[in-house]
């Protein structure tokens, strides 16, 4: 049976490699676009999941209104970065069918930025009630990259034991606090901080922040 998201998963030889990005509530939108446009520079498919509270979250911080409907908003990002045909996928909270929703299917590689510790505590949890919970408990159970860019502050005592759980099922945390030794002029140079550490990680090579020692 040939569908979507099958046509989806075959175009994946056109890139380097394919990512899953999920985009939840949490203050920090700006992280979330910048790690789009460089993925899309590096030629990586994007499987994007966008919760509702995100894309509110992307119109209050940085006036991005980013459609409900997957495939229009599939369309808005393509379009905005200038990505190549099937580079960017949108899917909906509850599309079950998607690729990322089957450890046969979904990408090894996930980054939820920003993350909530809503969202970071039904993932720890396992809960799986919508999208992004289940394609990240699919990266956990396949023994997958998952990061977390948690953004909150203080931390309370659940939210640091979650994190616990989690760092010891191999979930990389990386909350949203970028240093400052790198004599930041901007927030666009605060915010490559952290998609510098993001690219790292996944082991995708960036120029866009120095490396310790070198300038």
């Amino acid at each position: 049976m040939t569908n979507k998201s099958s046509k989806a998963v075959m175009g994946q030889s056109d890139f380097n490699g394919i990512i899953t990005l999920a985009i939840t509530g949490a203050s920090g939108a700006g992280y979330a676009l910048r790690l789009i446009e460089c993925l899309i520079a590096a030629n990586y498919q994007l499987y994007i999941l966008c919760s509702s509270a995100g894309r509110i979250v992307l119109d209050t911080e940085v006036g991005v209104k980013i459609p409900s409907s997957p495939d229009a908003a599939s369309r808005f990002l393509t379009e905005k970065y200038q990505a190549k045909a099937e580079q960017i996928t949108v899917f909906g909270k509850e599309q079950w069918f998607s690729p990322v929703a089957s450890g046969s299917a979904a990408p090894k590689q996930m980054v939820v930025c920003p993350c909530s510790t809503g969202t970071m505590a039904a993932i720890c949890y396992g809960m799986s009630d919508n999208l992004i919970e289940r394609a990240a408990d699919v990266v956990i159970k396949e023994r997958g990259q998952l990061i977390l860019m948690i953004r909150e502050t203080p931390f309370s005592t659940l939210h640091l034991q979650n994190m616990l759980s989690l760092s010891q099922q191999g979930v990389t945390i990386m909350p949203a606090s970028p240093g400052f030794y790198h004599q930041a002029k901007s927030i666009e140079d605060l915010i490559d901080f952290m998609v510098a550490r993001v690219l790292d990680h996944l082991g995708i090579a960036q120029d866009i922040m120095p490396r310790w020692g070198y300038s």
